[in-house]
């Protein structure tokens, strides 16, 4: 799902990314199984018996079952026994199953993985019938962006970059999280893994963070013009040397120890939010939204308070947007934190954990799932900031 802004100067867009790669209709992966054509009146008999002795473990979305109209309208029906091993290797009950009912067994391909959406749905049952289950919760944005909420969303990423960018010769992550109905900043934080006094002193040539600005400057930036955006941080690997989520593991590689390992953007940003709810409400506690949903209908008021001014749980509800697609680390930070949507311009092609490397918000033993999105802005938007820091820097 895209949300283009048509009336910006430069083309913006809001893309979806699902909790399961989408798939080109003619690209979906396909299996090789064994089939047969059934009579209607044994279809119940086999499918019980089939569903005992080798149930389709991999391939749940797939229905055993294919109805088909033929001469005259005929129904025929053909029956998925089993992943095809080769008849040589067929296991014993379901060989006994097909002598017995006197099967003519066929190879057919069903899709291999389930559809993300109903248009690889419909896609899909060309080839064999599957089963299609659309997201079951309802967060906005799924399925489109009025332009107002375009607007916002493409705002609240331009501060993100700003805030990516404010450093003079350097380029980081940024986290800002937003409680999108009163479109209020929450919380915003940078990258603080380089420890200011190891900027300040420099260290081992190999460990060296003050060397950073010198070698950026070196750096031909108008031949890096390539894009921050479309995920090539190989390129511009002297830009994104100091952002924390592409390399989560620096801190290793640095003798030195001017790294921090936890002191990412998205876990600052968490840890201010923290700080400023407690500040806002020392005296009250933070409860979960079960909770708060309870007291929110029972009209309850304690000490002249409503349910409204009660601590906010976590980031219930809350937005969060980053400059670069998070690593694992904080992509589960994100979960705890029970984030509603997650929002990031850049591609994460090394160590991304929502759809470059890992999805993790299509984990389903997590026992909460956010809705994320990349926001692709003007390559313009994020360049000339990082152009005009190096200006400023040489002066």
């Amino acid at each position: 799902m895209e949300n283009t802004a048509s009336v910006l100067p430069l083309v913006c867009k809001i893309i979806h990314i699902p909790e399961k790669p989408s798939f080109l209709p003619h690209l979906q992966p396909t299996v090789n199984v064994l089939a047969s054509v059934i009579e209607p009146k044994d279809a119940n008999t086999l499918v019980r018996k089939l569903n005992k002795i080798a149930p389709l473990e991999n391939l749940q979305h797939v229905k055993r079952v294919q109805k088909k109209s033929i001469d005259g309208g005929k129904p025929q029906l053909s029956l998925l026994l089993c992943m095809t091993v080769g008849n040589d290797c067929m296991q014993y009950e379901i060989l006994e199953l097909v002598k017995s009912y006197q099967l003519s067994t066929f190879i057919t391909k069903v899709c291999k993985y389930a559809a993300t959406s109903k248009e690889e749905w419909d896609e899909q049952c060309k080839l064999w019938p599957t089963s299609y289950h659309p997201p079951t919760y309802n967060i906005s944005g799924i399925t489109g962006f009025s332009e107002e909420e375009s607007q916002s969303v493409f705002g609240f990423m331009r501060h993100t970059i700003n805030l990516a960018t404010s450093s003079i010769g350097q380029v980081v992550n940024a986290a800002v999280i937003v409680d999108p109905s009163t479109k209020q900043v929450i919380a915003s934080a940078c990258d603080q893994v380089i420890s200011s006094a190891s900027l300040a002193n420099g260290v081992s040539k190999e460990g060296s963070c003050s060397n950073y600005l010198e070698n950026l400057k070196a750096s031909n930036l108008e031949n890096q013009q390539t894009s921050l955006l479309d995920g090539s941080i190989s390129e511009f690997k002297p830009i994104t040397n100091n952002v924390a989520c592409v390399h989560p593991w620096q801190w290793a590689l640095r003798s030195s120890g001017c790294w921090h390992p936890l002191r990412h953007a998205a876990i600052l940003a968490i840890e201010y939010s923290a700080a400023r709810d407690l500040k806002l409400f020392p005296d009250h506690k933070a409860l979960s939204p079960l909770k708060r949903q309870t007291i929110e209908e029972s009209g309850f008021q304690s000490n002249g308070h409503s349910y409204q001014s009660l601590r906010p749980y976590l980031c219930t509800g809350y937005d969060i947007y980053l400059a670069w697609e998070p690593c694992a680390m904080c992509a589960m930070a994100l979960v705890h934190q029970r984030v509603r949507r997650i929002f990031f311009s850049s591609p994460n092609s090394s160590a991304g954990a929502l759809g470059s490397v890992h999805r993790m918000q299509g984990e389903r033993s997590l026992n909460h799932h956010y809705a994320v999105f990349r926001v692709v802005l003007p390559e313009e938007v994020f360049r000339n900031k990082v152009v005009d820091g190096k200006t400023s820097g040489s002066g």
